[in-house]
């Protein structure tokens, strides 16, 4: 691999540094008291807690943090603007197959860069309606889903096929990059902003004013500087050369492959590379020109069904729950305002960032179906140990630790193998006529159970509380399951070869 191809493959992957600020950012943004005041999530009528998030009892006790009360409606309104992003990113996860094939891959992801820049926008400047925010952040998702599809088939189709894996798994890493950047920013945001503000202790004649909304708005639109940086460096890469011969433009392909291998366009391996797409293609438009229904075909639908059930089950596992509420579940567990909203979402973020690297090198060393065994296997037992934990916490920290330890190395065990492996898989196993109709599958099914996730999350948590790691521990066993008796490895293979072993041709 060469820095050019490395440059190519790092730049597409800052579409997961979007999907991954957009939902670090509202970890934060939903436990900021002028975010929850503004949309009427609570009120305040001055009443001060403690350090540690208890109510005042006299006063010569020092106030620490408002001491907010919880609407009736708070769980509703909460599903509603956190799934309202992945609702969007289904639906652009369905015009990716369109944008995709008609227009490329690479001017589809720069025009997504834009579209989330302005959904960034309209989220930072909502007025005081649910309904604007919640359009925002739909419009932020069209660009997710769209570029959740292109992205990681732009890096498989510009990526030598012996580290192909590794550098798709790029999107993975710069996924948790973003988490880890909105939590470390908005974090700072929240401690100059929520920690002992004005008017504690003062009564207000109208429990349901606004107190200054600097906090959150300056958080949802900072994501225009990602998003702008995007669309600009997008700008300056190469059209997919898969892309480029499916057009009949095989001269401008072959000079796409020589500047991504470092050399002439009469090397020796740029026309042999450039052969084999050619070959591709062509076989492709003699089987004639591809459909949705094509994806159910005898010779394609084993791999429909693999990359659609694998994407369910990766939010199954239960990642976004914490990811999106992980601030609401420390604080449920017992933790300080303080540790729940800034120091363990920094430490979780930060092992999900870290962990995204051994995974890296085992998808390629270990294969994705043995990283789906493993992951698989370790969330389950680490979703029962949180719930156990968490039912002994009256018992004093150690409990509260070992809980929050527990939810550490699921995320971990998540981070490492079921993170990466769908998209890095959904972006290899089609053939080139329905490639972005296969990977559009797996992406529409990530986000259709993504959004399930985060509209019932809230209700989920607040009906069952920490028995909801129950459920993702009976998930995780059916993805254990569905991993070691139906998905077919396709490590090393180039994607000409994948085609064969799909077919049962080798």
């Amino acid at each position: 691999m060469n820095s050019f191809q490395f440059l190519v493959a790092v730049t597409a992957s800052l579409g997961g540094l979007l999907f991954g600020y957009e939902c670090g950012v509202m970890n934060v943004v939903l436990v900021m008291d002028a975010f929850r005041i503004f949309f009427k999530f609570h009120n305040w009528n001055g009443d001060a807690l403690d350090e540690n998030g208890k109510e005042i009892t006299n006063d010569s006790q020092e106030k620490w943090y408002r001491d907010l009360k919880e609407a009736d409606n708070k769980a509703t309104l909460e599903g509603v603007i956190t799934s309202s992003f992945v609702l969007g990113a289904l639906c652009g996860a369905l015009m990716a197959t369109y944008l995709g094939e008609r227009f490329g891959r690479q001017r589809t992801i720069m025009i997504g860069a834009c579209i989330f820049t302005c959904g960034a926008i309209i989220q930072g400047l909502s007025v005081r309606s649910w309904i604007m925010i919640a359009i925002g952040r739909l419009i932020t998702g069209l660009s997710i889903g769209c570029n959740g599809v292109l992205c990681p088939t732009y890096i498989s189709e510009v990526a030598p096929a012996k580290i192909r894996g590794t550098l798709s798994s790029c999107y993975q890493l710069m996924t948790t990059f973003g988490i880890i950047v909105a939590a470390i920013i908005n974090s700072i945001v929240w401690y100059y902003t929520n920690i002992k503000p004005e008017g504690l202790g003062v009564k207000r004649s109208d429990k349901w004013a606004e107190v200054p909304n600097f906090e959150w708005r300056f958080a949802l639109l900072f994501q225009v500087v990602p998003g702008l940086g995007l669309a600009i460096l997008m700008s300056f890469l190469p059209k997919s050369p898969r892309w480029l011969c499916s057009k009949d433009r095989d001269e401008e392909a072959a000079e796409v492959l020589a500047k991504l291998n470092a050399t002439s366009t009469s090397d020796s391996l740029v026309q042999e590379e450039l052969k084999a797409i050619q070959e591709d293609v062509a076989a492709t438009r003699a089987a004639g020109s591809s459909s949705v229904g094509e994806l159910f075909s005898p010779v394609i639908r084993r791999r429909t069904f693999i990359t659609f059930l694998m994407q369910l089950f990766q939010q199954w596992t239960g990642i976004n729950v914490i990811m999106y509420y992980q601030s609401q579940i420390y604080g449920e567990i017992g933790f300080t305002k303080f540790m729940s909203t800034v120091v363990l979402p920094i430490i979780n973020n930060f092992v999900n960032f870290i962990s995204t690297f051994p995974g890296m090198w085992g998808i390629e060393k270990l294969g994705r179906k043995t990283l789906l065994v493993i992951g698989s296997l370790m969330m389950m037992v680490f979703h029962i140990s949180t719930w156990a934990f968490s039912t002994q916490t009256y018992k004093g920290k150690l409990w509260q630790y070992l809980a929050v330890a527990s939810i550490f190395l699921m995320v971990f065990s998540f981070a490492w193998t079921w993170g990466p492996v769908p998209w890095v898989y959904q972006a290899e196993v089609f053939p080139l006529r329905v490639r972005v109709k296969g990977s559009a599958v797996g992406t529409v099914s990530n986000f259709l159970n993504n959004w399930i996730i985060a509209f019932v999350g809230p209700a989920l948590m607040k009906a069952w509380s920490t028995k909801t790691f129950l459920l993702f521990a009976a998930a995780c066993f059916l993805a254990w399951v569905y991993s070691q008796f139906y998905v077919i490895e396709c490590k090393g293979l180039n994607l000409e070869e994948m085609d064969a072993k799909m077919a049962g041709k080798a």
